[in-house]
């Protein structure tokens, strides 16, 4: 846990906070704040394990459930996609 500096962890927690209250994406929270999805996605998994677990297991639900979705929202815009030609 020291080896993360109080940016990172503030920086992570903010993240995780936007997920959970919003059933965020990784792709939404990235795009929201204005950086890259690896960047969301690396803190929230990589570095929020280990600065804060309770909250890593609340966002990892939500990531989880996002995971489990995706299939569906993929299919509503290729559908979206072909109604409009």
């Amino acid at each position: 846990m020291n080896q993360y500096n109080s940016k990172f962890r503030e920086r992570s927690e903010i993240f995780a906070s936007y997920i959970i209250d919003n059933g965020a994406t990784v792709r939404q929270a990235a795009q929201f704040f204005g950086i890259s999805k690896s960047t969301v996605h690396k803190d929230l998994v990589c570095k929020l394990k280990y600065i804060n677990p309770s909250l890593y297991s609340q966002v990892k639900k939500v990531l989880d459930k996002n995971k489990a979705e995706r299939h569906l929202r993929g299919g509503e815009a290729t559908k979206r996609k072909y109604k409009k030609e």
